[in-house]
């Protein structure tokens, strides 16, 4: 160690680094709080009485209450359409899983014509804006009577849920090496036997990744939902906007039922985070 190294430089340089890593950590909590913000606000206006909602200057200490809940409970509706989102987001997920995984390993593996234009015509599928296509996908379900279905959103979904896990899993699958599948043909396995048993478990943490993508995606959809259904298949996003009429907007319910929507999404992350560092973070190192 020289003298520099315990001198005035060396205090500089000690100085700068806290100096960093002190702006590191304000700009890391600005980014959490504006994060949390909202959800913080959903929450406890799902918690307060209507006076505490729309007192001024804003209620910060309160008696949580339950109110907005039961009222929810009772309505009966907003149960119906959680129940509504879990089939069509549940079912949406695991067909464009069990689509486009084979998918994507058919586009890393073979080489054949047309693979270009396949691929581009996959992407360029998450270019299009999706009140672009509303009108055209109402015409088309209430043409073949789908209108008011699951089946009807569950294959609007599949439109932007299966290009999403080819886009992601197609990195996942070029990460495994060839001479792996090569090793697994000479010993007599066939091209399934070699996506399943030895390509399928090695790419799950990407397929984990965008299963997991697709199904929050198809959960918090409004759009097509709010379109293609009436009351039958209304799904809970659908009846929370519900709750603005042109007589007022219930805070209270729509903050209670937007905190139900949450919930689940924050436990199956919750569940399935480790799988969702380790896909999103596959392929970075080499």
């Amino acid at each position: 160690m020289t003298a520099n190294d315990t001198g005035p430089r060396a205090l500089r340089r000690s100085r700068r680094h806290t100096v960093t890593y002190i702006w590191q950590a304000v700009v890391a909590l600005a980014l959490i709080l504006a994060f949390l913000m909202p959800v913080y606000w959903m929450l406890t206006t799902a918690l307060k009485t209507t006076a505490d909602t729309f007192a001024v200057p804003p209620v910060l200490v309160f008696q949580p209450t339950l109110e907005h809940f039961r009222a929810v409970y009772q309505e009966g509706t907003v149960a119906k359409s959680l129940v509504n989102s879990v089939i069509v987001a549940v079912s949406a997920t695991a067909l464009s899983v069990l689509i486009g995984a084979p998918a994507a390993y058919v586009l890393a593996r073979f080489n054949f014509r047309g693979k270009g234009d396949l691929w581009f015509w996959i992407i360029s599928n998450r270019f299009i804006s999706p009140i672009v296509v509303a009108l055209p996908f109402f015409l088309i379900a209430r043409d073949l009577r789908l209108l008011d279905s699951h089946l009807a959103l569950i294959l609007v979904y599949l439109t932007f849920g299966v290009p999403l896990v080819v886009w992601l899993c197609v990195d996942q699958f070029r990460a495994v090496p060839r001479e792996v599948d090569e090793a697994a043909t000479v010993d007599g396995a066939t091209i399934w036997q070699v996506f399943f048993r030895i390509n399928l478990p090695l790419a799950m943490p990407g397929i984990i990744v965008s299963a997991i993508l697709a199904f929050i995606t198809a959960w918090n959809e409004l759009l097509f939902a709010l379109v293609l259904t009436r009351a039958e298949a209304r799904t809970a996003p659908v009846e929370a906007a519900n709750f603005m009429t042109g007589f007022g907007i219930r805070w209270g319910p729509m903050m209670a039922t937007g905190s139900l929507i949450v919930l689940p999404v924050v436990i199956f992350a919750l569940v399935v985070s480790r799988n969702l560092v380790r896909g999103l973070t596959m392929g970075a190192i080499k």
